[in-house]
């Protein structure tokens, strides 16, 4: 039942951290939430009836020439088959004329953590709601476990393969106050001398797509990426001119 997690908004976690470094990290990640394909752009996604397959070229008809059409798959929940999709991104979308830019902490080198990392044998499955899914849940591939201590309070942690890459979904009691209500999504980053051995550089926690686009369909937290203390790092929300709507 898993769905596929792309992230073309969020440049690739870097190999050190610093205040420099981070900065060029928010200006890329600025560049690719205003691309023609980036979060901002994402006007529509259209599933289609079962066993339909997508036509490009037939959606694309009659769209303005600032719309890009793209196919997507994923698996249905109840009955397994897959599902093919649209995604109609527009680079004159209303988000991206009214957005400013996105809030974030101040960079805090406290806050880039060591954690352990145990990899578990096959393809362990583990349940995230889904912010579109009314309740209902999704498998994704958890690869491992982190085990992190902060705070005086022992974390395990599940991060979900995303293309090759560990993603933490996390939530912390600055949701829905300086930060996305939903939780915000961070790449664990390996280490190059310990495959037991992890980053998490909460200076790049970033607001998910679904916090651009109502278009998109996030994983949430699972309770145990629930942090007890404020996570003030990293990015806050998306700030929008003329009191365009964000989503929170």
């Amino acid at each position: 039942m898993s769905q596929t997690v792309s992230h073309p908004a969020v440049p690739a976690p870097p190999a050190a951290d610093s205040a420099a470094e981070w900065d060029t990290w928010r200006a890329e990640r600025r560049r690719a939430l205003t691309s023609p394909t980036g979060n901002l752009a994402l006007v529509e996604t259209r599933w289609l009836p079962a066993g339909e397959r997508p036509d490009v070229e037939a959606a694309r008809a009659g769209q303005p020439d600032t719309v890009t059409v793209t196919t997507l798959e994923r698996t249905d929940r109840v009955t397994g088959a897959p599902e093919h999709g649209l995604r109609f991104w527009d680079s004159a979308a209303p988000a991206l004329r009214h957005f400013e830019g996105t809030d974030a902490f101040p960079h805090d080198p406290a806050w880039v953590l060591e954690a352990s990392y145990t990899p578990v044998p096959g393809a362990r499955r583990v349940p995230f709601e889904h912010i579109r899914d009314n309740g209902g849940t999704r498998d994704l591939v958890v690869p491992g476990d982190i085990e992190l201590t902060l705070d005086g309070h022992t974390y395990t942690l599940s991060a979900f393969d995303d293309d090759g890459t560990l993603l933490l979904v996390f939530g912390d009691p600055t949701n829905g106050a300086t930060t996305y209500g939903a939780g915000r999504f961070l790449f664990v980053r390996r280490t190059a001398d310990d495959d037991r051995r992890v980053v998490l550089d909460f200076n790049r926690a970033f607001v998910p797509p679904c916090g651009f686009s109502d278009q998109y369909n996030c994983p949430m937290p699972p309770r145990q990426n629930r942090f007890h203390l404020p996570v003030e790092a990293g990015e806050k929300l998306p700030v929008f001119r003329d009191g365009f709507p964000a989503q929170r």
